[in-house]
């Protein structure tokens, strides 16, 4: 299939998709103004993420770095897994000027990406080699922290922007954004970089994906302020203990009250590992079995984003349609099945057709697997303490993306790639099975609910 024809097929999608939004009801909230600032803010909390893990496997498999090291590279990311640490500050703590100009969630958005733009092309410029990774690690490092705080803010700003009957369209919406960004760090900077694309090397091509920090801040500036209750900040005259345990304190209390609450931060820790594990080691073996730089680009940039535009576009339908119980348990299993393809592309080895076959598959599931999963931790996330509760959630979830997903690159020498992807399979099963336990015990969501700030946050939503 030529270029040309992939170029036409994914307009055709888009069109269609597009066309949809106009006739089916249930697509009628992608037309929104705050669903399509969530798309704005999803590119830009994306991409910095695929820079450090799927653009950086592929930039460290081609420099010679073996794959137990880029493994545990991904190890890098760590601060994705201890954001909630600092959230309630960024929750709470007004910045200097900035907050009086715009608010609280826009001038911390602000302030964060302003840094996160200049340590991303001292990223790009650390040369990393086996003689030489430490200038590398320490500004993935650095990265990936700003970028955490970043998704600190973006999540909360997204609750608050979106209303009741938006959140899933705008979900779906911030997914598809973040795949947008995704693509565009992956398969974007790698043309750029390589001498099969652009040829400008790494430094300068980390350098340009960097300005996709820009869409958030002008989806932001768009969109305004948001639902945020100033008079959660520390009020005048209120003691530093009492705003502490405010801020602190209160959100995780308030969560941890909850009925079910250590199963569900169990099952969001260990959901998502196989599909995490597979991620981390997919560019290693695309570099092993031989495919070159132009065969990787199309196939992210045509089949896979053509796949995820439609997983994306579903997902918001997909909850109305299923109730979120059975949506999460449905796209769970496809999420998980979807491995089995690479199973295949293993045993076949240097196959364009099976590669783009495998990585629609993934795309096409891991776009609706990820908008429903994101709702539903939308959904437990109270209005008075957005910004922390969701970061715990998706810190535990991040733990399950890093730590327990590191030893992949040992698996895979262990295993073979056939055995390693049949491991993923297999990883995910203990997921599964909690979901169903929450799912029997009333503790998966069958409608999502926003609460006001007037809740006690008890129930986020209706169960099932």
């Amino acid at each position: 299939m030529t270029v040309g024809m992939d170029t036409l097929i994914l307009f055709a999608v888009i069109a269609a998709i597009v066309a949809l939004a106009f006739v089916v009801p249930s697509f009628a909230p992608y037309r929104r103004k705050m669903p399509f600032v969530a798309f704005l803010l999803g590119i830009s909390s994306g991409f910095p993420l695929t820079l450090l893990l799927a653009t950086m496997t592929f930039w460290l498999s081609k420099v010679g770095i073996d794959k137990q090291t880029i493994g545990f590279a991904i190890g890098l990311t760590t601060p994705y897994t201890l954001k909630f640490l600092w959230a309630p500050l960024v929750d709470k703590v007004q910045l200097p000027v900035l907050h009086g100009l715009f608010g609280q969630r826009r001038s911390w958005l602000f302030f964060v990406q302003a840094l996160l733009f200049a340590a991303l092309w001292q990223l790009g410029a650390s040369n990393p080699s086996n003689d030489n990774i430490a200038p590398f690690a320490f500004w993935a490092i650095v990265v990936a922290f700003l970028s955490a705080t970043q998704d600190i803010v973006i999540d909360a700003y997204r609750i608050e922007i979106l209303s009741d009957d938006e959140i899933a369209h705008g979900t779906a919406m911030n997914q598809f954004g973040y795949r947008t960004g995704n693509l565009l760090a992956g398969a974007g900077t790698v043309w750029l970089a390589s001498t099969e694309g652009i040829g400008a090397g790494w430094a300068a091509a980390y350098g340009v994906t960097a300005f996709l920090v820009l869409p958030a801040a002008i989806g932001a500036l768009w969109a305004g302020t948001g639902r945020y209750d100033p008079s959660s900040a520390r009020a005048a005259g209120q003691s530093f203990g009492n705003w502490l345990k405010e801020t602190v304190v209160n959100p995780f209390a308030e969560f941890l009250g909850r009925k079910g609450a250590v199963l569900i931060l169990l099952f969001v820790l260990i959901y998502k590992v196989g599909d995490a594990m597979g991620q981390g080691m997919l560019n290693p073996m695309i570099v092993e079995l031989g495919f070159s730089d132009t065969e990787f680009i199309a196939v992210n940039k045509f089949v896979g984003f053509a796949a995820l535009i439609v997983g994306s576009a579903l997902g918001g339908p997909f909850i109305a349609w299923l109730g979120m119980g059975r949506a999460l348990w449905i796209s769970g299993l496809l999420m998980m099945f979807s491995n089995l393809l690479f199973c295949v592309l293993a045993m076949v080895g240097h196959s364009p057709l099976m590669l783009g076959l495998a990585v629609g598959t993934e795309n096409l599931t891991s776009g609706i697997g990820l908008t429903v999963f994101v709702t539903y931790l939308s959904g437990l996330s109270s209005l008075a303490y957005t910004a922390t509760q969701f970061a715990l959630l998706s810190s535990f979830a991040a733990v399950g993306r890093t730590w327990l997903a590191a030893p992949s690159g040992y698996i895979a020498t262990a295993l073979g790639w056939v055995g390693f992807w049949l491991f993923t399979v297999a990883v995910a099963l203990p997921g599964m099975i909690l979901l169903w336990i929450l799912w029997r015990k009333g503790f998966v969501v069958e409608t999502v609910r926003q609460p006001s700030t007037e809740d006690d946050g008890h129930e986020a939503a209706k169960p099932v």
